[in-house]
């Protein structure tokens, strides 16, 4: 059974090629941010979690088996440039530029072999001319489409004749990356054209060309600056600019005493479920009833330095409150699951019943706890 991996499978045109390998026969893994729940109920489709924000890709081990690689994961917002987020931009590279280049390099050795190994990435034709307004998005696009570019001859020299095809579309209908949603009646042809044209060994992909982008890169490369000026203008008066940051906050807070193995792995999965993690710092363990062996100064630098967490602050006595007094309007709370159902995160739940706050309860796990060796530390003590 031909095996594929779709990173960015759960949405949009990496939805429609999943559905497309898997009708053609393929075992298909998706990596995503989230799952898609259509997915989820098919056989031989199988999903893991993964943030590409995160700077480890060990995850990849897991699909050395594969011979069919898809990556259309990507996110971008059109607004004046000094209205990105420096986080926004952060994120952009390192989710449609870093993260691409990181993956290809996993698999390249592969590539270079005789034996046939399909591979697809999302450009964008904005990498292709200038693009005001979506600088930002423009940016890592072009590093992706002068990288695939660049590999392609790596992998002539080596003689093979597996490629890396560049697909580099406008603006795709039924996706949900201008605010739409996920419509496959309006992606499933596009996704069978880009397997099909991955599969015959091609290295550039732009749909409609002849219909509109052969005319589009003709008057860029004729005069780039006039193009740059229509382009401005048509954003400006299609109404596509947008105000909204494409930032998912998290908030979770703690104690992070005695710091373990358990608080690391709840930082690791909040930062899977968001793009920029906040962590509120307890001054001390009273609204338990204890005491706390590392000080606060102390535990805020320990937490900091974790890869997982973006921003630390001084928590509130109730983490609604964080997001009430406007000190972060996070979008995800985290908490593990034995608080669901307690007076207190019922009460938040009607606070933020009306708002686009998303509690997200953890399933506890076993293993090291803040209480085993506070426990153990006593039994020292005496």
């Amino acid at each position: 059974m031909k095996e594929a991996l779709v990173i960015g499978g759960s949405n949009g045109i990496g939805l429609a090629i999943t559905l497309e390998l898997h009708n053609q026969g393929y075992l298909v893994h998706v990596v995503d941010k989230s799952q898609n729940d259509q997915l989820g109920q098919l056989e031989n489709i199988h999903f893991q979690q993964v943030n590409l924000l995160t700077t480890d890709f060990s995850f990849l081990e897991d699909f050395k088996s594969i011979d069919t690689l898809v990556i259309t994961a990507g996110f971008g917002r059109i607004a004046p440039f000094e209205e990105i987020l420096e986080q926004e931009i952060q994120n952009n590279f390192q989710v449609n530029s870093i993260s691409v280049m990181k993956v290809l390099h996993f698999y390249f050795p592969r590539m270079k072999q005789k034996e046939p190994f399909r591979c697809a990435v999302m450009g964008s034709i904005a990498g292709l001319v200038s693009s005001p307004l979506f600088a930002t998005y423009g940016a890592t696009k072009a590093a992706v489409c002068n990288g695939i570019e660049s590999l392609n001859i790596e992998l002539e020299m080596a003689g093979t004749e597996n490629r890396i095809l560049n697909v580099s579309p406008g603006s795709i209908k039924g996706t949900k990356f201008n605010g739409g949603t996920n419509d496959l009646s309006q992606t499933e042809a596009l996704a069978h054209a880009i397997i099909q044209q991955m599969e015959l060994k091609q290295t550039l992909y732009i749909p409609q060309y002849e219909e509109v982008f052969k005319g589009v890169l003709e008057r860029y490369h004729d005069d780039p600056r006039k193009f740059g000026l229509d382009s401005y203008q048509y954003k400006l008066s299609s109404g596509r600019t947008s105000s909204k940051p494409q930032l998912k906050i998290g908030y979770l807070s703690g104690t992070f005493d005695l710091f373990h193995i358990g608080h690391l792995n709840l930082l690791r999965r909040a930062k899977e479920c968001c793009d920029y993690l906040v962590v509120g710092i307890h001054k001390d363990a009273s609204h338990k009833g204890k005491s706390t062996f590392i000080s606060f100064e102390e535990r805020c630098e320990i937490v900091k330095s974790i890869k997982y967490v973006d921003k630390i602050i001084p928590s509130e006595k109730e983490d609604c409150d964080v997001f009430l007094k406007g000190i972060v309007k996070y979008d995800y709370l985290f908490v593990g699951s034995d608080y669901k159902g307690t007076e207190r995160f019922n009460r938040y739940e009607q606070i933020f019943a009306d708002t686009d706050v998303k509690i997200i309860y953890f399933p506890y796990t076993q293993g090291t706890s803040s209480s085993q060796l506070r426990e153990a530390l006593n039994a020292i003590r005496k």
